[in-house]
């Protein structure tokens, strides 16, 4: 019973570590086009979610958390818009160092990351109700 216990808890801890995860890549995806106001803003910095791993002794086994959300401290794109208000006295704007396709493909790889914990949950269940039948029967 216990082992079922653990895999809930385990399976639990994976499901919020990856629903941290796709709240941030949605915030990096909803800032991806904004800038300053003036030419002296500085525009949104990418957010990159970390992880941590922890032994849990009730568990039995490591658990994930989530970690620091750390700035990705790379470079700004920057766009010749010379009508932009947002623009420095070349014409350039400064705009978020977020890549949209990345944010994608991160935002499916946590997605695929927290149906597998899903699916652990769910088999768990369904193996624990399966034993109290037997042990009913």
């Amino acid at each position: 019973m216990t082992d079922f216990l653990s895999s809930l808890k385990i399976a639990a801890t994976g499901l919020h570590a990856q629903n941290a995860r796709m709240r941030v890549i949605a915030e990096n995806l909803a800032n991806a086009d904004s800038t300053g106001k003036t030419p002296t803003d500085q525009p949104y910095r990418r957010r990159i979610p970390t992880f941590e791993a922890q032994m849990d002794d009730e568990a039995g086994g490591e658990i994930v958390k989530i970690g620091q959300i750390t700035q990705d401290m790379s470079d700004f794109q920057e766009k010749y818009e010379p009508g932009n208000p947002a623009a420095d006295k070349n014409g350039y704007v400064k705009y978020p160092n977020v890549d949209p396709l990345i944010e994608t493909m991160d935002m499916r790889e946590a997605q695929r990351t927290y149906e597998a914990n899903l699916n652990v949950v769910t088999v768990t269940r369904q193996m624990l109700g399966r034993t109290l039948d037997i042990l009913k029967g």
